[in-house]
């Protein structure tokens, strides 16, 4: 269930906006816009004011159960992580750093982690953050009462599963030898363990703090910032930390969360009245309405930003089915055959709000490097002549949500071309339980899924170890394939101590993997793209690629 319940909320994302930047992949780009450069800052002080659509669903402020956009926004306003990225504008802003951890140490084998923690960091009620905020932390995340979502982040400490079956309230693997260390095991290697401490499931908790599955609203929490109000599906009031011992410059005394933002078009005329100074939305939204060219209206002063985005959208193939099991050859010809540019017309926000792409790293992440690997338009004769031979029984069920059955009927017709008899089976809509209970079932009855993906952490790693065997993501693979020499290679680039080498070492891992293996069909990303109301200063705004509300200031005198 908490797997299904990740790959819910994960695939089916929200769909970002954004144009290109300069420099990125010169096949399908579309032009960019300028991050704002300039070092002045507004006023200090204010309260602004964010309004979410209902459209984006829950937005929960529990670190155990959040897992959405616009939650996330308000959580690394509020959380106190071992490690975090810095406020700085993408790509930038996907290197590592440490927060609360000051030192660290792993073993050999990858499996044990180490680390010495800061002493000057505090909650919001003044208890100091030790150790045992971050064991409850993940001991809280894997109660079977909680059903979190960070579970997938967490399943490959040692004892995990004694906590999620019941048998056992805290995981063997974690500890606190004294108030400010701790100590970390896993059962097999975790290469990518500091990246996971980034996400908001490993947010220092109060050792107290109950686990709940409904969600805690109000807590004490060590970040620049905490709730101070919260009433489900109605508002969010969100203060400054008066004890926060971190480095994170802030500048806005708080937030004001209107979880009632009306439909897309209602909460976008609030923003274009600047009624709300921010607020998450569909962001291909954004190129759809009639009349209103909002690059041209709002770029220039810098109220409307574009960045590109870390969403996938992709044509898995369940390599655990008859079909594409042990057929790299057939999920190339899949790749070949399909029109990237006639299937993503047919999206929100059509060819605008995408890059084209057939790799698996994304166009803003360290490591990504643009070859070309298949064309963006079919090339069928080479789908053909690799198809040939091994149809085997040529039929294909491919899962689509509801909003996406146009997009399905295109993707029917690209593949009848080749051979295979494709059955388009509508299941619930984007991000509902029943449309991800039906791909992630243990002999789920599919052959090809139509969706958006991304593993939750910007890097590499992450990515590409995902879709081929799932070792960055507690063994989690969607496609079920694995690739011995792939995972091999992969286990190699993320030992690399230097990061030209680790880069160059991921992008031939990408190109190879997407060449021979052809886990999934990638076709394009997703862009980001951000507006606000002309309170906010837009020399303070940083975008990663989302809005980072814990630097953002308002304009003097607003």
């Amino acid at each position: 269930m908490v797997r299904r319940q990740l790959l819910a909320v994960a695939l089916a994302a929200v769909a970002a906006v954004v144009v290109a930047q300069p420099g990125s992949s010169g096949r399908g780009q579309e032009g960019g816009i300028a991050q704002p450069g300039s070092s002045r800052r507004g006023q200090e002080g204010g309260i602004m004011r964010i309004s979410f659509s209902p459209d984006v669903g829950i937005v929960d402020v529990d670190p155990a159960l959040s897992y959405s956009p616009a939650g996330w926004s308000l959580l690394d306003a509020t959380c106190a992580r071992l490690f975090t990225h810095p406020d700085t504008p993408s790509p930038a802003s996907y290197r590592l750093q440490p927060e609360v951890a000051a030192t660290y140490s792993v073993s050999k084998d990858l499996k044990t982690y180490t680390f010495r923690l800061r002493n000057g960091f505090r909650f919001s009620n003044r208890e100091p953050v030790r150790a045992s905020a971050f064991v409850h932390a993940i001991n809280r995340v894997l109660q079977p009462i909680v059903h979190s979502p960070g579970v997938i982040y967490m399943r490959d400490i040692v004892g995990a599963s004694d906590v999620l079956a019941g048998r056992a309230k805290k995981a063997r693997g974690i500890r606190a030898p004294n108030p400010y260390t701790l100590v970390v095991r896993f059962s097999r290697p975790a290469p990518d363990f500091l990246e996971r401490t980034t996400l908001p499931f490993f947010c220092a908790v109060p050792p107290g703090l109950p686990p709940s599955a409904e969600g805690v609203g109000k807590y004490p929490s060590a970040g620049p910032y905490y709730v101070t109000e919260y009433r489900k599906s109605d508002r969010i009031e969100i203060r400054r930390n008066p004890f926060y011992g971190g480095k994170r410059r802030v500048h806005v005394e708080g937030f004001d969360v209107d979880l009632n933002g009306g439909n897309h078009i209602e909460l976008l005329t609030r923003l274009d009245r600047s009624e709300a100074d921010w607020g998450y939305m569909l962001a291909g939204i954004f190129f759809e309405v009639p009349g209103v060219d909002f690059v041209k209206k709002y770029g220039r002063n810098g109220r409307f930003q574009v960045k590109p985005g870390l969403w996938l959208r992709m044509l898995a193939m369940n390599s655990a089915r008859g079909l594409f099991h042990n057929n790299p050859q057939l999920r190339r010809a899949v790749n070949f055959a399909l029109d990237r540019r006639a299937i993503l017309a047919e999206g929100v926000g059509g060819l605008a709000s995408s890059q084209l792409t057939d790799q698996h790293i994304p166009h803003s992440l360290s490591g990504f490097r643009d070859a070309p690997v298949y064309p963006f338009t079919a090339d069928l004769e080479r789908a053909r002549r690799l198809a040939r031979g091994h149809l085997r029984n040529r039929k294909a069920v491919l899962v689509v949500s509801r909003k996406s059955i146009v997009a399905g009927r295109v993707i029917e017709e690209q593949l009848e071309r080749i051979g295979l008899d494709v059955e388009v089976d509508a299941t619930g809509d984007d991000g509902g339980a029943a449309y991800w209970e039906r791909l992630t079932t243990p002999g789920a009855s599919w052959d090809l899924a139509y969706g958006l993906w991304t593993p939750g952490i910007p890097d590499a790693y992450a990515y590409l170890n995902s879709l081929v065997a799932g070792r960055g993501l507690g063994g989690e693979s969607l496609t079920r394939v694995s690739a011995k020499r792939a995972i091999a290679a992969l286990d190699r680039a993320v030992r690399l101590p230097s990061r030209g080498a680790r880069d160059r070492a991921y992008a031939e891992a990408d190109e190879k993997i997407a060449r021979d293996v052809a886990p999934v069909a990638v076709l394009n990303v997703i862009r980001e793209a951000t507006l606000v109301s002309d309170r906010v200063d837009p020399d303070c705004m940083v975008l990663r690629p989302a809005l980072d509300l814990a630097v953002a200031c308002l304009r003097k005198g607003s």
